[in-house]
């Protein structure tokens, strides 16, 4: 068995700088025509100018033969001023801001850490039709881990759209059928990413033998019905659900230690794995939309010219890939197989 598809893109994707970048970039280009790159570096990445010069770090890693376009996002601070949205509209190349809660996740500590702050900034987003892209949960440590999400669509994404009804947003990563639902019900200027790990696994692959760290993301696995919702809108057909790996390099090193970093690698079965999700719930036939044609629509975005092709034929996964001089990376299915092969 075969399925050809429209080239998909990916609208959430970490690709480090550096060793880093140049180690995990073929990964991706071999799958999708553009992806929405995450600005959070370190420094992040806060200005026009900074995101073209990692938007050129980018292309120069880009391996000979390979067609690439990286889509760049800037890291929204307590002190992005308004006047930056002008330059970032002017610019062609930035197509969003990324709002981290402070303390979120994996390299936030420069977040946002009062919505309130930058409402003037994203009121010029919403005049001039910049994305927000949300990593959406609270950073209250008295709110229980699984229920982050769900609570801060109640604290900050309700308020926010009452507020600027007419900001476009990208809910990323959705974890809970809170969040599905609530992206359902909203306008057409709410959109979603979902990515395959969230609609492969549930909270008990946290739990296999003894507490695989790989499986440790940011919003955290949740309950099976939550992963239940998530694949119902994703094979829904809604144009505002779509393909966001939320890929996430860490060094073995770093990921394996007793305070491991948040994310799991999985551009080196990018697509592949969302097939997986798909065929289990004999739904081959809705992947291109979610994967091809979804993202550029809400983005404002021509679909990729050209197509990519995969079999029904199981791959083994390398336990360890490349990464930098002194250290590997752990992908997802390390030393087991995906079940699609995508041709050369």
């Amino acid at each position: 068995m075969s399925l050809t598809l429209i080239r998909p893109d990916d609208w959430h994707l970490h690709l480090r700088d550096g060793a880093a970048l140049a180690a995990v970039l073929p990964d991706t280009a071999r799958r999708f025509g553009r992806a929405i790159v995450m600005p959070n570096l370190k420094p992040p990445v806060r200005t026009v100018e900074e995101a073209a010069a990692y938007r050129e770090r980018i292309l120069a890693a880009l391996p000979a033969g390979m067609s690439f376009e990286p889509l760049m996002t800037l890291y929204l601070t307590d002190v992005t001023p308004p006047e930056e949205i002008a330059k970032v509209k002017a610019s062609g190349f930035v197509k969003a801001l990324k709002l981290y809660p402070a303390g979120a996740t994996t390299n936030s500590d420069a977040g946002v850490t009062d919505i309130n702050k930058v409402l003037p900034t994203l009121a010029e987003m919403a005049r001039q039709g910049i994305p927000l892209l949300v990593h959406g949960e609270v950073t209250d440590p008295s709110v229980d881990v699984f229920d982050r999400e769900a609570v801060f669509i109640e604290r900050v994404m309700k308020p926010l759209l009452g507020k600027l009804p007419d900001l476009k947003v990208v809910f990323e990563h959705i974890t809970t059928k809170q969040a599905a639902n609530f992206v359902w019900s909203a306008g057409a200027n709410v959109a979603a990413t979902i990515t395959a790990h969230h609609l492969l696994l549930n909270r008990n692959a946290l739990f296999q033998g003894a507490l695989p760290q790989h499986h440790y993301c940011l919003p955290v696995l949740k309950r099976e019905l939550h992963r239940e919702a998530l694949m119902d809108v994703a094979i829904s057909g809604n144009p505002r659900f779509f393909l966001g790996t939320d890929s996430a390099p860490h060094a073995r090193g770093i990921k394996q230690t007793l305070c491991g970093c948040a994310g799991i690698y999985t551009a080196h079965a990018g697509i592949e794995l969302y097939a997986e999700a798909f065929e289990s719930v004999n739904a081959l036939d809705r992947l291109e939309g979610f994967a091809s044609r979804f993202g550029p629509l809400f983005y404002g975005l021509p679909a990729n010219a050209d197509t990519i092709t995969l079999v029904k034929e199981p791959v083994a996964v390398p336990a360890e890939i490349p990464y930098l001089a002194d250290d590997v990376l752990v992908p997802m299915r390390a030393g087991e197989t995906v079940a699609w092969r995508l041709l050369d």
